[in-house]
């Protein structure tokens, strides 16, 4: 698996601590800079935005409006976009910003239950805005390298396998816009087309489909045969060390086991390729308390009923088995987890 580097993310534990900026004083800079220039181009930080008085005894009205205008001053501040800053803003000061704009969603997300989607589609609202700031922006700079790097700034971290903060819910508005844009160009727009299709897949209240498995002994058993409250469903191979990991990682909650004894999680562990063999040998490192079995149909990883990116994913399921998380980093799991 491919291996990408992610700015550290501060937990956000409420919105309130979303909305602030980088350190730094720094003078604007104006245009797109060249190459030779980039080492010299002035640069000043993330734009600061605060919340109307007006606001600050309505909690659901000040978060409404911090996720519509968060971006604001960022795209009307101006400043050049090059291989080191977007917008006359530091790499790093940006993916900072995206960092804690990402962790304010994810708080709003948070509020969601598959009963009740409105939360998320405030976030969602948000995403698309903020899409169109940027699209604006290069439609009234079509020489900018703002739209290039911006998009891919905000790819890698919501859609990228191996960053922490992940959430195809989040970056299905995102990638949607991006299809249609004329900003786009041609040969991406297949790409970003595919990406929609599985940021589509098992969305967050969504039932995901029912499949069939086979364990060791040879007994046959469904996902929808599980009765729990909470289906942990993990796509694993065995000798992975990420997998390994996520296996070590719900291990470390003492709950994990009695959960399971009474009937309030179930752990689904399923291998979807062929060398069945090899899975056998590796079945020891499983705990003997979850389910464990493989794709004796061979359909799963081939099918599109679920998008499993890469291995190890992982999902939460209710008892319904609607989807709660989706290929969700694993703390972002055990936390939910930690609170029922």
């Amino acid at each position: 698996m491919k291996i990408m580097k992610f700015l550290a993310i501060l937990p956000v534990l409420a919105l309130a601590a979303c909305w602030g900026g980088s350190s730094g004083n720094r003078s604007a800079g104006t245009g797109d800079s060249s190459a030779a220039d980039e080492a010299d181009a002035p640069l000043h930080a993330f734009p600061l935005m605060s919340v109307p008085v007006v606001y600050e005894n309505n909690a659901a009205e000040a978060r409404e409006y911090s996720l519509e205008h968060y971006w604001d001053g960022f795209f009307s501040k101006g400043g050049g976009t090059d291989s080191k800053s977007i917008l006359g803003v530091a790499d790093a000061d940006v993916e900072q910003a995206l960092a804690n704009y990402i962790g304010a969603l994810a708080a709003v997300k948070s509020l969601a239950t598959p009963d009740s989607l409105a939360p998320l589609r405030q976030a969602q609202k948000s995403v698309r805005t903020l899409f169109g700031k940027l699209e604006n922006h290069q439609k009234a700079d079509t020489s900018s390298l703002t739209y290039l790097r911006f998009t891919e700034m905000v790819s890698r971290y919501l859609f990228d396998p191996n960053s922490p903060v992940r959430d195809e819910d989040l970056y299905l508005p995102f990638v949607e816009a991006m299809e249609r844009s004329s900003c786009t160009s041609d040969d991406m727009r297949a790409a970003y087309s595919y990406e929609a299709r599985q940021c589509r897949t098992n969305q967050y209240g969504q039932k995901v489909p029912d499949f069939r498995y086979s364990t060791a002994s040879g007994s046959k058993g469904s996902l929808y045969g599980v009765k729990a409250d909470y289906t942990m469903l993990f796509f694993s191979n065995p000798g992975c060390t990420a997998c390994k990991d996520i296996i070590d990682q719900v291990l470390s909650r003492p709950y994990v086991e009695r959960y399971i004894k009474e009937g309030r999680l179930a752990v689904v562990n399923i291998y979807i390729d062929e060398e069945i063999s090899k899975w056998r040998d590796y079945l020891h490192n499983y705990p003997s308390y979850w389910i464990n079995g493989y794709d004796y149909t061979f359909q799963l990883r081939d099918s599109g009923k679920y998008d499993i990116r890469a291995i190890p994913s992982l999902y939460l399921l209710d008892s319904s088995k609607r989807v709660l998380f989706k290929d969700a980093p694993t703390e972002n799991v055990l936390s939910f987890l930690d609170t029922i």
